[in-house]
This record gives structure tokens, sequence and C-alpha cells, in this order.
């Protein structure tokens, strides 16, 4: 595994502390903003503002990277952030506060397109699932670790935000200090969303659901504890439980979907996710209880959109595969956008626990749909794509996904039963007619 790792040591350096810092700053600044006096409604805003910066940056970030060079735009990169997060010191007025969130998320999205376009130059392709595997450990490790940050206390309001912006600044250490060559970033084309939707309708409906409750957690389930009366400690212990609840049950959840219908392991995810989420408001007054429902649920809301992908991937063509999962990372985006922008307006107008109202009512409308799928279409098991564990990302780090999914599985990995075989070996047709 070490001769596996040595050449992107350096590169998953640079992921840890980035993540330390991105976690730690996505859980601050809404917490920061309640106490400065904003209404649910614009903390939601706030959220949606930074994945609208992300949106973007997918777009803008490949042509940045392709003129100046991984090396360059990372460091380009890493300054904007540090200025961006020093930003929220100065004031708390909501349209600095919103322009911030906005060009954070654009910069954040260029820092992950160089890191993960990289890492999947530096991995040969039967070791890909592997390396993907480590990247995905190491960022749910670094934002569990992060929540653990809000501990830190410097008897200042900015102290928080200066190690953030440290924490980015030293990212950029290990990467500028590489040897390794740079690679040339690949074009990601997009598969149209019309065919998106006629192929694998419940990838489409899968991706934009769960943005939508991914976005809300992100931004206002913090918001949430605080007016539980947690305070900053308690606050980053229920994060770090959710987090560590999504890495802990995304690998039995994607095992589950690869020996049976994916469509059935996701209804079945959401359907759980759904009955969580409606039992935590009910069980703060006991500690012990809701901790492990908010474990529950993590592990539950995490799994919905790697079970999507590996999804996706089955239906389609190996030639296909990239495009498709760019498109359906656009989705997701579009989806974790709007997300905490709808459930801060409802928390504003219901009160607090009208977040895991949202929660609850998104993932059992999911679960009913995929549920409906999978009846409607239920047939023999046709083997696809291996689950791999995942974070919502850009679309270079996808690229690893569509080299494994041309060979059918990684190396050292069965897929399904003895009798699984690969995309490629499926009969014309095959894969579309499951859904």
């Amino acid at each position: 595994m070490l001769s596996l790792l040595r050449p992107v040591l350096s590169l998953l350096s640079g992921v840890a502390l980035l993540l330390l810092g991105s976690g730690l700053l996505n859980t601050l600044v809404p917490l920061r903003a309640s106490q400065a006096g904003y209404p649910d409604a614009l903390v939601g805003g706030l959220t949606s503002a930074y994945f609208a910066g992300f949106f973007i940056g997918t777009f803008v970030a490949p042509s940045l990277v392709r003129r100046i060079g991984h090396i360059r735009a990372f460091a380009f990169y890493t300054a904007c952030c540090a200025c961006v997060v020093l930003l929220h010191t100065l004031s708390v007025d909501p349209i600095l506060w919103l322009l911030a969130r906005l060009a954070l998320g654009a910069a954040l999205v260029g820092l992950y397109t160089v890191i993960e376009s990289w890492l999947n130059a530096q991995a040969e392709p039967p070791q890909r699932g592997r390396v993907f595997a480590v990247y995905m450990a190491v960022n749910l490790g670094a934002l569990a670790l992060a929540q653990q940050l809000l501990h830190v206390e410097g008897g200042a309001d900015f102290v928080l935000f200066v190690l953030v912006a440290l924490l980015v600044c030293a990212a950029s250490l290990p990467v500028l200090l590489t040897r390794q060559a740079q690679p040339q970033l690949q074009p990601a084309p997009r598969l149209q969303l019309r065919r998106l939707l006629a192929v694998a309708p419940t990838a489409g409906v899968g991706a934009l659901v769960s943005g939508l409750a991914m976005g809300a957690l992100w931004g206002l389930l913090p918001v949430y504890f605080s007016r539980q009366g947690m305070d900053a400690s308690g606050i980053g212990m229920s994060m770090s439980v959710a987090i560590l609840g999504g890495a802990a049950l995304q690998w039995p959840l994607g095992r589950l979907s690869d020996r049976h219908d994916r469509r059935f392991a996701l209804a079945l995810a959401c359907a759980a996710a759904c009955v969580f989420a409606a039992l935590i408001p009910m069980t703060m007054p006991f500690a012990g209880m809701s901790q492990g429902l908010v474990f529950l649920y993590g592990g539950m809301a995490f799994s919905a959109y790697p079970i999507v992908v590996a999804h996706l991937l089955d239906q389609l063509p190996p030639e296909d595969v990239l495009a498709a999962s760019s498109s359906v990372l656009l989705v997701n985006g579009i989806g974790s956008a709007l997300g905490p922008l709808l459930a801060g307006l409802l928390m504003s107008a219901l009160g607090p626990a009208a977040l895991f109202a949202w929660f609850a009512l998104l993932q059992g409308s999911l679960a009913v749909y995929a549920g409906y799928r999978y009846q409607a279409h239920r047939r023999s098991h046709v083997p696809g794509a291996p689950f791999f564990a995942m974070l919502r990302t850009t679309p270079a780090s996808l690229e690893m996904l569509a080299a494994e999914s041309e060979d059918g599985r990684p190396d050292d990995e069965p897929v399904g039963n003895e009798q699984a075989g690969t995309t490629r070996d499926r009969p014309e047709g095959a894969g579309a007619a499951r859904d």
C-alpha cells in the first residue's frame, strides 16, 4: 500500500490540511452568522452561495489550470481562499459574507480540480480504485477531525478564521514541494441532461434530492444544534458523529447495492434516513440516543449520492461514463445550492425542527420513487460497476471511476456474486432496460 501511495503522498497531505480548514469553516460560518443575528433563511443563503460558487468554479477552474499549470493554479487558489476567509473577520455584513462564500466555493473547487486530476494522472489505471478509496477516507477523516477544532479558544472571534487561513495556506506547501510531473487536464464532456434522465431517471432524481438534503445538512445542521443549546464543543462532536456515520456505513450499504438492484439499496437507505430524521428532534433531551440517531442518519444520507453514481455507471457503456458522471454532478450541485436556501426559509417560518422535517420529506420522497422504479422494473440482477464510497466532488476524480467501469472492477476486489460480469459483458441495451 505504501508503494501505491508514495507518488501521491504529498497531494494527500495537502488534501488533509485543506479539508481540515474548509471543514472547520463550513461549520464555523453558519454558527457565527447565527450568533450575529442572521435569520435562518439568510444562514441557508450563505451555504447556497457557497455551492453556487462551487458550481460556477467547476466550469472556470479547468481552463485556468490548463493555462497556468497545476502548481501555479494551486498556489493561486490557496491565496484566494486565505484572503476570502480573512474577509469574514473584517465585518459581519451579510452582503460581504454572501460574496465571500460565493468566491470561496469557486476557489475550493479549483483546488479540488488540481488535486483530483493530479491524483488521477499519478495512479495507474489498475490502482485508481484503491487510490480513490484512500482519497475518500482522507476526505471524511479530515472533515470529522475538523469539527473538533471548534474547541480552539483564542479569546477573540477572529481566531478560528485565522486558523482556517493557516491550514489552507499550509495545504499548498506539500504540493509546491513535489517533484512529480504536472499532468495535462483533459476536458470533461457532459451527457445531455435529457438523455441522462431517459437512460437513468433514478440517478437524475437521486442526485438532485441528495443535493437538496446534503446542502442543508452542511449549512444548517450546526445552526439547529446551536438552537438546542449546544456549545461549540457539543456542536463539533455532533457534526463529527454525522460525518463518521457517513464514513462507517457507506461501505456496507455499498456492498448491499453491489449484490442487489441499486434502486432497492437506495430506497432502503432513504427510508431509514427518513425515519431517523423524524426521530432526532424527539430524542434531543436524551443525548446518547440522539447522537446515535445522528450517526445513523449521517450514514444513510451520505450513502445516497455514491449509490446514485454507481447506479448510473451500471446503465451506460464505458465511453459515456465520464460525461454522465459529470452531468449527475451538475444536477447534484444545483440541488446543493437550492437546498440550504429552501430549508432556511422553512426554519425561519416554522422553527428549527423544520430542518429535520425537510430531511424526512426529501429522504422519504426519494425512497418512494426509488422503490417505485425498483418494483416497476424488477428483474434479475445484472452486475455492473462496483460501488465506491465518495463525496460530491469534481469531474476530475470521476475519471477514476470511469477507468474502473471500463475494467469492470478493481483488480483485487470481487463484485456482487461469483458470476459477476463487467459492464462490457452485458448484452447491448441491457443497462438501459434496467431503469
